[in-house]
């Protein structure tokens, strides 16, 4: 059998949230309350499962490959190009495609400290040399990062607002005066995967217009319901775009997620449900943790991040023999925090009932 490559040999594979199916397997538990990895818990829109009943009837024949109907309706919302949106199987297909296509090995790449581990695998997979720059406070030290590029001379760096796991955002000035000093050889990648639930959003558009060197992603995992559906995109200049399609897969992306896709942005009536559920949870859960004492991360996104005082791994499965379902951060580094989705009202009741619980020592 072929060796493996050493650069994959020395690599951590990603640990998702822990599946319900596993939860069920394991304890016998039926009745669970998921919050462990920032799904919308009023699922996709209607209009979208409508339009994926409907595309079934096609399920036999292949996809249109580059998703053309979707990169042209994106183009009308964003003001751009259609040839500027690269649409994958989730935004984590646009990170992987970035590295395959623009990193050798030993390439350097700068990626933010207790941040999504995607950026990192990506790097590590190509056998890039990754510069991990920590969080300033709970958000990107952006000076920092952008020094870190510059000093390296990185061929991609990074970044994610709101972050995940702090839900922490950076105002745009902050970003344009780091984007004045990043080497316009290096590859700029802002992951706005919770970018709709943000009420400081900033214009990305008018930063890709500015800066040909940046790359936005968008996913429709999050606030579009669609996780299972595996849907996502990134704009960027047409130059850097094209020689992505010489390492994607031409038919990555399913036409039952592009219906559903096409569907879910007309539906703004789902969208904004959405936005005001997590900003009442979002306060629900505020609430809660200054009656029990615990420190949290103001957020900008669809959960909340909170130290428990005690070891998170602990306070997870305790949460978990009660039939709720969070988040430790101990893979993040944060050995004491975990990360709560908001959920309905009814949910996060429940986690705060379970974790009151918990705390006790019940």
């Amino acid at each position: 059998m072929a060796g493996v490559r050493a650069a994959v040999q020395a690599m951590r594979p990603y640990v998702p949230g822990k599946p319900v199916e596993d939860v069920q397997r394991e304890l016998g538990l039926t009745d669970l309350v998921k919050l462990n990895q920032n799904e919308n818990p009023l699922g996709p829109s209607p209009r979208a499962v409508e339009a994926v009943r409907a595309a079934l009837a096609r399920a036999h024949t292949y996809p249109e490959g580059s998703a053309r109907a979707l990169r042209e309706r994106l183009g009308r919302l964003w003001d751009l190009p259609a040839d500027w949106f690269l649409v994958g199987n989730g935004s984590d297909e646009v990170f992987r495609l970035l590295a395959e296509v623009f990193l050798e090995p030993g390439d350097p790449i700068v990626v933010p400290g207790t941040s999504f581990s995607a950026y990192r695998f990506v790097g590590e997979l190509m056998g890039a040399e990754v510069v991990e720059v920590p969080l300033a406070g709970w958000t990107m030290d952006l000076p920092a990062m952008a020094e870190a590029a510059a000093r390296h001379g990185a061929r991609l760096l990074f970044l994610c607002r709101p972050n995940n796991p702090t839900g922490a955002v950076f105002p745009e000035a902050d970003l344009r005066r780091a984007m004045a000093r990043i080497p316009a050889s290096t590859l700029v990648v802002l992951d706005e995967a919770y970018r709709e639930f943000d009420t400081t959003p900033f214009d990305s558009r008018s930063l890709l217009l500015d800066h040909p060197n940046l790359v936005v992603t968008r996913t429709f995992s999050k606030i579009y319901g669609m996780a299972g559906l595996r849907l996502g995109y990134g704009i960027m200049r047409p130059e850097v775009l094209a020689p992505l399609y010489t390492a994607r897969d031409p038919f990555s992306v399913n036409g039952l997620a592009v219906a559903a896709g096409l569907a879910a942005l007309d539906d703004v009536e789902h969208l904004q449900r959405t936005q005001a559920l997590t900003r009442e949870g979002r306060a629900y859960l505020y609430a809660a943790f200054e009656r029990l004492g615990l420190p949290y991360v103001a957020s900008e996104a669809n959960f909340v991040l909170f130290d428990a005082g005690r070891p998170a791994a602990e306070v997870f499965d305790r949460l978990l023999r009660r039939g709720v379902l969070v988040r430790p951060c101990g893979s993040f580094g944060l050995p004491t925090h975990l990360r709560v989705t908001v959920g309905t009202p009814e949910e996060n009741a429940r986690f705060v009932a379970a974790l009151e619980a918990v705390l006790r020592g019940g």
